[in-house]
């Protein structure tokens, strides 16, 4: 199976190019001109790996980086004109994996996707996603590719974008605490977002939906003061 890149790119001309360049390689691309593209294509299909320019009409691409890494642990590589140090330790802090400036080395372009998909492979990858398909936790099993729940039994539990991005956050982060402000960029469409109070809606939501007793939650946890954590084991 072809890995399946992501080009975020507003000039037509570089992204056409970037594009051609990468399927010539062996990869099927999608491209993306926007903050809002990106996370529509991203919430529709697995993707193994963003190659996103910071620069784009609707949203500065740091705040794009951190909602994408909020959602999942696809790969980030950020190929911009911005040179300023800054931006560099920003987009990595935010949680990019690599950083290139334009114009760049198709070849070491290249080596470095191959590279990340490599170490990033079986970590919740669109390709490992592709073998799986779904995660499962407690009686219940979340369709990564089809954005849908179900029990074990088969009865489909619907979810809205915002509840599946959010379930999906705290999947991805076992055990650990998010706080409201990361689980806030998992949900987020722009830079401004709702408030931080969704989040605490959201998660009475989704207890009532897959809790046994929502007022005893077992799966999704609140830690005072801190946020939000799976208690649940994902396999």
């Amino acid at each position: 199976m072809k890995p399946h890149l992501l080009v975020v790119e507003d000039d037509e001309f570089v992204q056409s190019l970037l594009a051609a360049y990468m399927e010539k390689e062996g990869f099927r691309v999608s491209v993306a001109a926007t903050g809002t593209e990106t996370l529509g294509l991203l919430n529709g299909e697995p993707i193994d790996l963003v190659l996103l320019d910071l620069t784009l009409p609707d949203e500065d691409g740091l705040t794009l980086a951190r909602q994408v890494r909020a959602r999942s642990k696809t790969p980030i590589i950020v190929l911009t004109a911005r040179k300023g140090r800054d931006d560099r330790i920003t987009a990595l802090e935010v949680g990019a994996d690599d950083y290139l400036n334009k114009p760049a080395d198709p070849e070491e372009l290249v080596l470095r996707i191959r590279n990340l998909l490599g170490r990033s492979d079986g970590e919740g990858t669109a390709i490992n996603a592709h073998r799986r398909q779904s995660v499962e936790f407690a009686d219940f099993i979340l369709d990564v590719a089809g954005h849908a729940l179900s029990r074990k039994g088969g009865e489909a539990i619907p979810l809205t974008n915002a509840e599946f991005n959010l379930l999906s956050a705290l999947i991805n982060a076992p055990n650990r605490v998010l706080s409201r402000a990361v689980l806030l960029d998992a949900i987020s469409q722009d830079e401004a977002g709702p408030s931080e109070r969704v989040i605490d809606v959201l998660i009475s939501r989704l207890r009532k939906k897959i809790e046994a007793d929502a007022r005893r939650p077992a799966i999704i946890l609140t830690v005072v003061g801190s946020g939000y954590k799976f208690g649940a084991e994902p396999r």
